[in-house]
């Protein structure tokens, strides 16, 4: 498993994230872009005073997909002609007007999203579960870190666990992840670690998603103004929170870890259906795995030395330790899941019979 940030340094890193960002709704009259060779900046009028902002990548993308702009010809217009990319942008901008939120920090718009976007923040979010997760006996902070577009806390609970093979011990824990930028949902997502190399792998198909959808604000004209939390979104937000503790503290399903493990060992009797340079090949066409991933995967399927779909499943999962970001490595983690979840083939065996499990509590998960 990747490690990220101390909790320490994950703590400091969203008490500065908290004093530099800035939330605006924004009727799209009001905002204006200017971009030349140097990046993209947009400028909004709020109280009749013009704030300029550096316009960041993710923001870019969430522009390009609002105004139906083909992203790699917006690519395109940005590198080669950027006076067309404004054109574009603001002649769309004023042509179909509409409110939307804009999220600023550090003096860059990072996400550019519906007015009906619901706040659902991580210093807050991490208020709310952290003392849990400190009440539950045996569970372990594994790794946590903040990136541009997501949260992560991944905790493992050392009591919680079962054998794959002999020997081969796997942890059960869980993974809560939450974007600020509109790339998904509040979640808790099951999380089983494997104890000799420290892989974790994520079954994202074991959880369900709740989106960050809340009430539209109205503007009373075609301005922009920046947005507060104010004493109803606040208390709002306290009985959401207070529904993610309990979701937390029944973090992991017995039924549902066993069931995983079952799946495991099971993969243990499934040889590879090719070579293994093959059968990255495939994989990599399948789950959209970059050349020097595919290069890394095939290095841990040869070092393990197992051609099964454990093997396999193993092998990403391994990768995902040097993956060349923390985004990215969570991602690989999540294909080890879902290459563990595909279908059996015929005419395999039945797997043997599970190794007794510790009790564990119920699992749930949340979207917003």
């Amino acid at each position: 498993m990747k490690q990220g940030k101390t909790l320490s340094e994950l703590g400091g890193e969203l008490q500065r994230q908290r004093l530099n960002r800035q939330d605006f709704l924004a009727d799209t009259r009001s905002l204006e872009m200017q971009s030349d060779s140097l990046g993209s900046t947009l400028r909004l009028s709020v109280d009749d005073q013009p704030l300029t902002f550096a316009v960041g990548e993710i923001a870019h993308q969430q522009i390009a997909a609002r105004l139906n702009i083909p992203f790699r010809y917006y690519q395109k217009m940005q590198a080669t002609v950027p006076h067309l990319l404004d054109q574009n942008v603001n002649t769309w901008f004023d042509h179909n007007p509409e409110r939307r939120m804009v999220r600023v920090l550090d003096g860059n718009v990072r996400a550019f999203l519906s007015d009906r976007y619901r706040r659902l923040d991580n210093l807050e979010l991490c208020a709310a579960v952290l003392p849990v997760i400190n009440e539950m006996k045996g569970a372990n902070i594994e790794s946590c870190e903040v990136t541009p577009s997501h949260l992560y806390i991944k905790v493992v609970n050392r009591k919680l666990k079962a054998e794959v093979r002999v020997g081969d011990v796997v942890q059960a824990g869980f993974v809560v992840s939450n974007s600020e930028v509109g790339l998904g949902s509040l979640r808790v997502e099951p999380l089983v670690f494997r104890l000799v190399c420290k892989n974790g792998l994520i079954c994202k198909d074991l959880a369900q998603k709740k989106y960050h959808v809340g009430r539209q604000v109205n503007l009373s004209d075609d301005s922009a103004y920046e947005v507060y939390s104010d004493e109803t979104l606040a208390q709002d937000d306290k009985a959401f929170f207070m529904k993610v503790q309990d979701i937390v503290r029944a973090a992991v399903d017995e039924a549902k870890f066993l069931l995983t493990v079952d799946k495991m060992r099971e993969s243990t009797q499934i040889p590879l259906e090719h070579n293994p340079v093959k059968s990255v090949e495939l994989l990599a066409d399948k789950f959209l795995i970059t050349e020097n991933e595919r290069g890394d995967i095939l290095r841990q399927l040869f070092f393990g030395g197992d051609n099964t779909r454990y093997g396999l499943v193993n092998a990403v999962t391994s990768a995902s330790k040097i993956a060349k970001s923390y985004e990215r490595a969570t991602d690989l983690e999540r294909i080890g899941g879902e290459i563990l979840a595909l279908p059996v083939p015929r005419n395999i065996l039945p797997p043997p019979p599970l190794t007794s499990c510790h009790s564990i509590p119920a699992y749930e998960s949340i979207s917003a």
